[in-house]
């Protein structure tokens, strides 16, 4: 799983050194696509697959459907990690997550999503309030088995 959080360089070539408590679980393709914060999110081949079948089979007659698929399969590229643990992100994706030298990975368990420092300390701030917390989360069913 995808836990924690890292602050990570990208280069002047776009590419980014994943930390190597993420590198240890990638093995083969790696997709990156818009995620629904102005962030980006990197997935394995079979996470990017539960997603895809999940989209999938939604009803195509559905705008808000069709955009879903524009957002997440219209974004969606296949990467893969080179030799020393870097990932290149295509400029499309970097200037939609407004990335810079700067970027923090945020584990999500089954994949993980890359933030400008911005946009992460307003989300941060968010988390931060727990009374807001008790009641954003309360319509959720979170089981602990």
């Amino acid at each position: 799983m995808f836990l924690g959080k890292s602050v990570c360089t990208l280069d002047k070539q776009n590419r980014l050194l994943l930390p190597s408590a993420f590198r240890g679980q990638l093995s083969g393709e790696i997709y990156i696509t818009q995620g629904f914060d102005r962030n980006l999110m990197f997935l394995t081949a079979g996470a990017f697959r539960e997603i895809y079948e999940g989209i999938r089979a939604l009803n195509i007659a559905d705008p808000l459907a069709r955009m879903l698929f524009r957002m997440i399969l219209g974004s969606a590229c296949e990467v893969r990690a080179d030799g020393d643990g870097q990932v290149e992100i295509p400029d499309d994706l970097r200037n939609f997550a407004t990335l810079n030298d700067r970027v923090m990975l945020i584990g999500q368990g089954g994949y993980f999503e890359a933030w400008s420092p911005e946009f992460w300390k307003k989300q941060e701030e968010q988390l931060a309030d727990a009374e807001a917390n008790a009641g954003r989360f309360s319509e959720l069913i979170i089981l602990a088995r």
